[in-house]
Order: C-alpha cells, then structure tokens, then sequence
C-alpha cells in the first residue's frame, strides 16, 4: 500500500531550503525537518498560499516575507530569569564555586549561546552582579551573547524593554537594574558594558573560547542529533577545565555524546568531562636526517671482498644483461663458476630457476625502483634441503645520473622465519580447534550478552526517542507561546479598537438624541439604519421597529412620493442637500407640516453608503 510522503520529506520542500539557501546565504537542513516545516506552512496560511513551490514563488516576487519567515524559523521566545531553578542554582552554586576557584581575579567569561533579544544575557549580568558584587562584576566579567538573528541582537543591543516584558521581575530587581524612560525600561548602563553581542552560527562558526559558563537554552533542540552532537563538542573546545553547560530544561545530552558530566539533571547543568578525547591535537613525525658523504673510494679489492663476504647471496647484472659479479653464497646456491662472469643472464638456469629473473631485471630498470617479491621463493641446491628465501631487485645508479648502470639481486634467507610460520600457522589452527571447543561451551554466555546488549540498545534507542519527543514537544511549546503572544497582541488590538468603537458609538448616539429634528439614516437599499428619539415622538414606531425596514414602505404619515427624488438624488451623489416641505400625520393623527431634508452619508473614502434624512416639524402660522 502506497503512502503519501510528509510534507517536510518531500522534494518540493527541499527546493524551497535551497532556494532560502542561495537567496540569504542560511543553511536550515541542520534544523529538524517537522518542527522547520510547521514554521513555514504557518507563514504560508498567513499569507494564504498553497504548495512549497507557490511558496517559493511568493518569495521571489514579495523579498519582504522573508524576513516574515526568518522570525517564524527563529523562534524567539524568552524572559527574564526563564526556568527560575535554574538561575536559583546558578546564583547559589555555580557563581560561588568560580568566584571561590578564581580568587586570583582572572576574567570570568560567560557565552549565552541563542541570546534572541538579549534577555538571557542580562539575566545572566544581574545574577553575576548580585553575587560578585557591582566592582568585582565591572572588574572581571565579560559576558558574550550570541545569536543568528541580527533583528533580535539589534533588539538586544538597544536593552530597552516594554513594561509587559518586565512585568514578571520582582519591584526591587526592576528599581535596582532598570531605568523606565519614555520608551519603556532601559537595562543598567554599567551592566550593559560588560555585555557583547554578535552574530555567531553555532553550526559554522568558531566557538568562543576559555569559557567559565556556557548558557545554551532551548537552542539545541530545534536541530538534528547529528548537529547537536557537533555543536556539543564545540562547546566542550569552549569551557575551561572547570566550566559549565547550561541547557534547557527539555533538552539533554545524546548518548553518544559522552563529552560532559552532569552536575543536576533536573535543572540541566552540566560540567566539562576530563580528558582531552574531545580536543583535535595537531600531531607530526619525526624523521632522522641521513647525512651523505661525496667521498667516494674507487672499485678496489677491499669492494670486492666486503661484497664477498656479505651473510646474503647476491649477484650483479650490468646494463647489457650478463652476469657482472656473484659473491661466495650465491655461487654455493646457484653452482656458479668464475668462468660464467660475463655471460649473458638468460643463458644461466638461474635465470628462470628458482624465479624468472628476465622479467624482474626489466622492470627494475624500467621503473628505476627496488623491487622485493611478496612471497618467499623455495630452491634447493645440490645435496641440500630445501630452504626459503626472500628475494629483492634493486636498480643501481650512479649518483646525479639517471641511467641505470646495472642490477643487484639478494636472496636473504628466511627459511627459519618460515619454519616459524609454519610452526605459528599450526599452533593457530590447534589453538582453533581449542577455541571451537570454547566457543561451544560459551554460546550460552554470548547469546545472553547478545539479549543484554540488545536489551540496552533498545533502552537507549527509547531514550533518545523520549529525549527527541520531549525536545519535539518542548518546540511546539516554544511555537506556541510565540502564537499565543502574537493573539494576546492581537487582542489587545481589538480590545482597544472595540473600545474606541463603543466610545464613538455612544458619542454618535448621544449627538443623535439631542437633536431636535427627527434623525433617520438609510443606506443604499433604503434600509433604516438609526432611528432617533425624535422620530419615534413624532410618527409612533420604536427604532428596533424601524430599523432593517425600507423608510419609503413605512406607513408613519410621511408622503413616501415626494420624498422619494431627493433622497435617491442623495444616494446617486448627484446633489449635497434635498429639501422639501410636505403635508403629514403625525402619530396622533393630527396633520402637520414638515422640512424634510436629505444629505449623502459617506464613507471614510469619501464614497456614498447611504442618506441622512432629517425631519423638522413646522410651526402653523394662525
């Protein structure tokens, strides 16, 4: 049965990662695909459209939703002191035990890593000053907030905070670190000079090094395991031998990542493993110096008698291809007599016999390189046992020219080694038989290591997915948030716009009441939309009566005929003002006369949404 693939595993979906990566230079595969995907089919039904493809398109036309879709991504949700058991730790434990291990008054360096909009940073400047103390925080921090989001560092960076991002501070933490001003609450400006922001991609770029505290919160779960695996052993390059890691509280360390210990798991504080497993070490060789000398002696007997006397059977061809010399062993080996120097090789039985020597001459002198067969050779000489050999061809050239004057083969004698072989290749296949019969006693014992180590593999497997499920989950909080703060935006939004229509809607209804005239207005059907206080005294009808009614179809007294020209006049835009006195009943049935007048209603484009006809008794002349 075929299945349809997820939205974030199809191709359409990687084109749309590329097309981000070659617009704006930003690499989002290391960010796990189904949290990345729900972010951008987010902005994709904002702006009401289908298909990563569409999508893509949409970008290329609109390059101002990138940045809509770059804060989408880069979720950036966070508060003073977030997650407060971890700062309680972090104040009653961490600071006090650097601040005791430093007491020789080096720096103290502090990285938060995904500062978003600087709150993290400052959280961790006012807990380090309200343990060291304002000289000693002024002296020796530096605190290095870092993230890949330059809107929210430049937010970070102006450390101005609107009240309901402070609101949850207590009042003395708000009177002792911030200043209110006309924009909103401004961080302590001593402080703030111990605090550097930067754009730093934790995937790309070098780490900040020799650092005392490493504050990473709520970042890491939005990669991959790889990635966050990478970007771990970066941090352990960063911290000092005595540092500590800050994670967040849904976030922990994958098994393979073996390169911190933990100090408190429940508040996710961890400390730097020993040991420099982690660190690259550059490494090199050392190589020995041969010194050469020029002083070379001529051919001489004292030559001829060393290479006689040397332990190895050897022999020299010349470049001609005939025997040139052979010392003492080789002429045991091979039965050679002083009357075959300078004969042809090929014309020897050593030759071919033990190896062919033709072949291993001419590629010698071809490559102009030594060559030493892989395998010993056996021969046996006359009367003898056989015995083993190893055998090697080496090019002879005259030193600063580059033609091969000759060759020299050596037979070196390896027939003890190969005895030893054969002797190891026995004992091997004893010490086989014997490990059969181990082996059999011990299939049990392995078979019930195999289920253990099945058993733990499967247990780390479902840790992982449980850490993964709760990073997973812990995101989706994260998005939620950031939803539910862009709704409480929006309804305060509202709150205030329904507020402001209530506020308009009774200073209209106010104004209509107290005019004396009777008020109606009508829109472009001619249904009654405001009935007034007047009208209802002069021809009877309630204005929930009135209203939704066509006013000309209404039987209350008024000639509809002749009121009819001038209000559709109104509503046509072809005059400003109609009037017209007519003859009327009033509600109490007695004839009266009235000024009927009719003006366009207009809209906030100044287009025509309907008539205001006002109507004025008029006083009988007796």
């Amino acid at each position: 049965m075929s299945t349809v693939p997820a939205a974030e595993n199809s191709p359409a979906f990687d084109a749309l990662l590329d097309y981000l990566k070659s617009s704006r230079g930003f690499d989002f595969t290391a960010y796990k695909r189904a949290s990345l995907a729900r972010r951008v089919e987010k902005r994709m039904a904002a702006v009401r459209v289908e298909g990563f493809v569409d999508y893509a398109d949409y970008l290329e036309v609109n390059p101002e939703e990138l940045d809509q879709l770059f804060n989408a991504i880069l979720i950036n949700v966070t508060s003073f002191f977030r997650d407060e058991p971890a700062w309680e730790y972090l104040r009653h434990e961490t600071i006090p035990m650097l601040a005791d291990a430093t007491r020789d008054g080096r720096p103290l360096r502090v990285w938060t890593a995904g500062c978003a909009s600087g709150e993290e940073a400052y959280s961790m400047a006012m807990a380090l000053a309200d343990v060291l103390g304002r000289d000693a925080f002024r002296e020796r921090v530096k605190i290095y907030a870092t993230d890949i989001d330059e809107q929210a560092l430049n937010e970070a960076r102006a450390a101005v905070y609107p009240e309901k991002r402070v609101q949850l501070l207590p009042p003395e933490v708000l009177d002792r670190y911030f200043t209110r001003g006309d924009a909103g609450y401004l961080f302590d400006k001593d402080l703030r000079r111990a605090v550097i922001f930067g754009r730093h991609d934790l995937i790309q770029d070098a780490p900040i090094s020799r650092v005392d505290i490493l504050s990473c919160r709520n970042t890491l779960m939005y990669f991959n395991k790889e990635v966050q695996i990478r970007i771990l052993a970066r941090f352990h390059f960063a911290l000092s031998d005595t540092g500590t890691l800050l994670l967040g509280k849904a976030e922990g360390l994958p098994t393979q990542a073996q390169m911190f210990v933990p100090i408190d798991m429940r508040r996710r504080v961890f400390r730097k493993a020993a040991g420099g497993a982690w660190r690259d070490r550059p490494g090199g060789l050392n190589r020995a110096a041969v010194d050469e000398t020029n002083d070379r002696a001529p051919a001489s007997r004292l030559h001829l008698a060393a290479f006689g006397a040397a332990p190895n059977a050897q022999l020299v061809v010349d470049a001609s291809g005939r025997l040139a010399l052979f010392n003492e062993d080789a002429r045991g080996l091979f039965g050679l007599a002083p009357t075959d120097l300078g004969r042809p090789v090929q014309d020897l039985e050593l030759s071919y016999r033990p190896i062919e020597m033709r072949s291993l001459i001419s590629q010698v002198t071809d490559q102009q390189r030594p060559v030493t067969l892989k395998e010993d050779v056996e021969w046996s000489a006359p009367g003898c046992e056989a015995r083993y050999y190893e055998v090697r061809v080496v090019p002879l050239i005259e030193r600063g020219d580059s033609q091969v004057m000759g060759v020299a083969l050596s037979f070196s004698d390896t027939t003890r080694a190969h005895e030893l072989q054969l002797q190891l290749d026995r004992s091997k296949h004893d010490l086989e038989a014997a490990y059969e019969d181990l082996q059999s006693t011990n299939e049990e014992l392995q078979t019930t290591n195999e289920e253990l180590q099945s058993t733990v593999e499967e247990l780390d497997t479902t840790n992982e997915e449980l850490q993964s499920t709760n990073e997973e989950l812990e995101t989706m909080n994260e998005e939620l948030r950031s939803t539910n703060e862009e709704l409480q935006t929006t309804n305060d939004e509202l709150r205030q716009r329904s507020d402001d229509l209530d506020h308009t809607n009774a200073f209209l209804e106010s104004v209509i009441t107290g005019v004396r005239s009777g008020v109606v207005v009508v829109d472009l059907e001619l249904q009654v939309i405001a009935w007034n206080h007047r009208a209802e005294d002069l021809w009877g009808l309630r204005a929930d009566e009135a209203r939704g009614q066509n006013f000309l179809s209404l039987d209350i007294g008024l000639p509809a005929d002749q009121l009819r020209s001038g209000i559709h006049s109104c509503l046509a835009g072809e005059q400003e003002h109609s009037e017209v006195v007519v003859k009327a009943t009033n509600r109490r049935g007695r004839a009266i006369t009235c000024r009927v007048s009719s003006t366009p209603l207009l809209g906030s484009s100044k287009e025509v949404r309907g008539a205001i006809v006002m109507i004025d008794e008029q006083p009988t002349s007796h």
